[in-house]
């Protein structure tokens, strides 16, 4: 964490000195926002945290209940998420808060004694090793509470407005700057809020969808489950391991939760009647849910203390057309103006435990590009990326997802080995890791892999340690990756024989003075890295070099108080002391090549371009159209 560079600062450095709409923030819901977003939930209160980061817009966050939060449904936090977390500055408190999963037993009858079930096979949670963060179960309202915080203390001071109920929105009906005219219920009083943009994050029934007319697949799995919440005294030895459970009284998928004595179980209730609308299913009593669990869990016995939730549910599978009000046949005529996110635009089998993870995902992809576009560094037509790159994604997901929830239902037609090694197979999808955005606006296709072998384009950038060579200090360099709407730019420097010019130090001085620059360009005034942060990374053990011997743009002039900074530069080499041979750098772990490469990654951490040291004008071209607003001397993409 840096701080002091605007000045000393003696109390929390996570709560940032107030500033533009934080001088004086609205104590009510104004008549008048840049963005509202409509639901706290998930998808709501990442998107609203991501917009929160900046003061010179208004960002307004409705929730129609009284009062955050009591309990969230969702519980399984991916991988990834707990990636996305470390940026917005909670994801040691959250996993130290959570349960943490490292294994999944598979049960099935016992063939030596029907009736009962016996563990069969264990399955490593992360044997790849997808990420350095843990796969954990935390309520969903600890994670809403966390992002609330996080946009409370922005220097924007962003609340959510409660008792706010969504009505109705028009696009168009608004004026000119606020184009968005949207019917709300404040505390029991209707009102009309003008909005530049709309983000629905208002769940599975979503008002804000039906206004767009987004279409919706449906595939429904005709199965029924029940799900709770409870704490319990069992002699069943795996009550704190995750486990895959079938007999022939059913299917059971047992997580437990966070706390240590709590765990949620999803009970088969059998198959439903093809085309069975009628919702009878939800009216069973719990009992009978835990009467199936004690059944399909003999010879163990299951004493239930306390159901903290529980609930009935058919497992369906939707996904809208579009994410965004624009139809296709307008695409490239009109720009977006209203979103949607999470269960509005997708709903899978709680089963796969994708809900609240791939709805903070939509966020951290649409959050950045609104604020791009509302800060003039942009024109909306950024915005139409985010249909094109979320709602396949999302597809592809809900394919996976019907054909776990149907093993699951039906392992005795699959087989139990089917079972495990499906589950097996997705292991990248539950880590959220399979994303992979294809060459667009957004991700270079003109990128030469070639330079960095094991940092695929259009996946996440995978993060790996490096030595700050300012204090010596080992650190992981994608941790350094704020939420802040910032594009990283991590150059690996060649290593020049004696007498040749360093192709870094060329590149630098490129990129710190040529008017074709996009840290030029994108330049206003204010810190040289407020648009890119960019870092260098030096071959050399951190003791082989000097940071006098480093090019001026990886030591920043900074804050008020213009201070260097120097933080941004690192060495690859092994720690001293440490046995070379088993300790890799990043440049053999990420396949980078020894003439060095520049990686560029997006704010929402997605690899956008691979480029040599010696062409820094082809990162150049391929930035020019992202930040079009900024190439031009007028005012016309201003928000």
């Amino acid at each position: 964490m840096q701080f002091h560079h605007n000045g000393y600062i003696s109390e929390d450095p996570r709560v940032k000195p107030a500033s533009g709409v934080g001088l004086n923030p609205p104590t009510k819901l104004p008549d008048n926002v840049d963005v509202l977003v409509v639901g706290s939930g998930p998808a709501g209160v990442a998107t609203a945290a991501q917009l929160s980061v900046f003061s010179e817009y208004t960002t307004a966050l409705i929730e129609a209940r009284d009062s955050r939060l009591i309990l969230g449904h969702a519980d399984g936090i991916a991988k990834r998420s707990v990636e996305m977390f470390q940026a917005f500055g909670f994801a040691e408190e959250i996993i130290a808060e959570g349960y943490e999963i490292t294994e999944t037993s598979f049960w099935q009858d016992d063939p030596n004694n029907p009736g009962n079930i016996v563990r069969y096979d264990r399955s490593n949670d992360d044997p790849d090793k997808l990420s350095e963060f843990p796969h954990i179960c935390v309520n969903a309202a600890r994670v809403a509470d966390y992002f609330i915080r996080f946009m409370e203390r922005q220097a924007s001071r962003t609340k959510p407005f409660y008792g706010v109920e969504f009505v109705t929105l028009e696009v168009g009906a608004g004026s000119d700057e606020y184009p968005v005219q949207v019917k709300v219920i404040d505390n029991g009083v209707e009102r009309t809020i003008n909005a530049k943009y709309v983000v629905g994050c208002d769940g599975a029934r979503s008002r804000v969808r039906d206004c767009i007319g987004a279409g919706r697949s449906k595939v429904v799995s005709d199965h029924a489950w029940g799900v709770a919440d409870v704490l319990v005294n069992t002699d069943f030895p795996d009550k704190m391991i995750k486990s895959v459970i079938h007999s022939a009284e059913g299917s059971i998928l047992h997580i437990p939760r966070e706390g240590g004595y709590m765990f949620r179980t999803y009970v088969d209730l059998g198959d439903l009647e093809a085309g069975d609308d009628s919702g009878e299913i939800r009216n069973t009593p719990l009992q009978v849910v835990l009467d199936k669990m004690n059944a399909i869990l003999h010879p163990y016995k299951v004493d239930v203390k306390e159901v903290c939730w529980w609930s009935i549910y058919e497992v369906a599978h939707r996904v809208t057309d579009r994410f965004d009000d624009v139809p296709e046949l307008e695409r490239g005529i009109r720009e977006p103006r209203v979103f949607i996110e999470g269960d509005a635009c997708h709903t899978h089998s709680a089963k796969g435990g994708q809900g609240l993870n791939f709805s903070i995902q939509d966020a951290f992809n649409l959050g950045w590009k609104i604020s791009q576009v509302l800060r003039g560094l942009s024109s909306p037509k950024i915005l139409e990326t985010y249909t094109v790159e979320r709602q396949p994604i999302a597809q592809d997901l809900i394919d996976n997802d019907l054909e776990w929830a149907k093993r699951m239902a039906h392992a005795e037609e699959a087989g139990e080995e089917s079972v495990k090694g499906f589950y097996s197979r997705l292991e990248e999808m539950r880590a959220g890791f399979a994303t992979q955005y294809p060459p667009a606006l957004l991700i270079n296709g003109k990128a030469d892999q070639s330079l960095a072998t094991n940092v695929p384009l259009g996946k996440r950038y995978k993060s790996e340690e490096v030595i700050r060579r300012a204090d010596a200090n080992k650190v992981h360099l994608g941790h350094l990756h704020e939420a802040d709407g910032r594009w990283r730019i991590y150059v690996f420097a060649d290593s020049p024989k004696a007498g040749e010019v360093s192709k870094v130090a060329q590149w630098a001085n490129w990129m710190a003075t040529n008017p074709e620059s996009p840290i030029v360009k994108t330049r206003r005034g204010g810190d040289i890295n407020s648009v890119f942060d960019t870092k260098v990374i030096y071959q050399q053990g951190h003791r082989e070099f000097e940071m006098t011997d480093v090019p001026e743009l990886f030591k920043p002039v900074v804050g008020t108080s213009r201070l260097e900074d120097w933080n941004n530069v690192f060495a690859a080499g092994v720690t001293p002391g440490f046995n070379a041979a088993v300790e890799e750098s990043i440049f053999d772990i990420q396949g980078i090549s020894k003439d060095g490469a520049v990686v560029l990654v997006r704010p929402d951490m997605y690899v956008a371009d691979i480029q040599p040291l010696d062409k820094p004008e082809a990162l150049a071209e391929f930035l020019n159209p992202i930040f079009d607003a900024c190439c031009c001397n007028c005012s016309c993409h201003k928000r």
